[in-house]
């Protein structure tokens, strides 16, 4: 063991790439005390996309780590990071140009529409407009018209509580910390990923060893 090599791989759960050629450095940060070694490793293609082939493929570390000591000998990889990595091929062509902005418009204004509808309901459902009418008809004495501080505030109230959910306002973030969606939206691509790795899983489709 004293005459060889220890190579520290830490592999992705999700890795994408913008050539169809994968290296062990597009999945994966690798580490050794020999500087060579490490850029050796790290040019390694572990993958080749084709045109006819999905855009997706599972990779097993094994099947890696295999292709690292066919290449290199008299060295010890040591993965601390994911068992297989889920390889996305993103053709950077397909998303430029005026239809990327058609789809941004889209989903802004569906967003845009959706909550404005469900918030539009939610206060039909409660019947905050008598709420608000019977509240300042006994503060004040007399019938409101529908327009008062009352209606103002809440309005304030509620776009700074969105301001705050959201944590942004326009591209900045108010502070460091992530907001509910952000870590909903981190659990949900964590178990995409483990959903696609464990069926190809099974379906045979991941590069593994023999």
């Amino acid at each position: 063991m004293a005459n060889h090599i220890i190579v520290y791989l830490k592999a992705e759960q999700n890795a994408e790439v913008m050539s169809e050629h994968v290296s062990v450095k597009d999945i994966a940060s690798v580490y050794c005390s020999e500087r060579e070694v490490c850029e050796k490793i790290k040019a390694i293609e572990i993958h080749k996309f084709c045109e006819e082939e999905k855009k997706r493929k599972v990779v097993s570390i094994l099947k890696v780590i295999e292709l690292i000591e066919k290449e290199l000998s008299g060295i010890v990889v040591q993965n601390i990071g994911e068992n297989a990595t889920l390889i996305e091929w993103v053709d950077v062509d397909k998303h430029k140009g005026i239809m990327q902005w058609i789809k941004l418009a889209f989903v802004a204004g569906i967003s845009f529409c959706g909550t404005g509808f469900t918030i539009m309901a939610y206060h039909n459902d409660i019947g905050i407009t008598k709420i608000f009418g019977m509240i300042y008809e006994q503060v004040m004495g007399r019938t409101s018209d529908g327009y008062t501080i009352m209606e103002l505030s809440y309005s304030i109230g509620l776009a700074i509580g969105i301001i705050v959910f959201f944590n942004h306002i326009g591209g900045r973030r108010i502070t460091k910390d992530p907001t509910p969606i952000e870590v909903e939206m981190r659990v949900y691509e964590s178990d995409v990923n483990k959903a696609l790795i464990e069926t190809s899983d099974r379906e045979g489709k991941s590069d593994d060893v023999a």
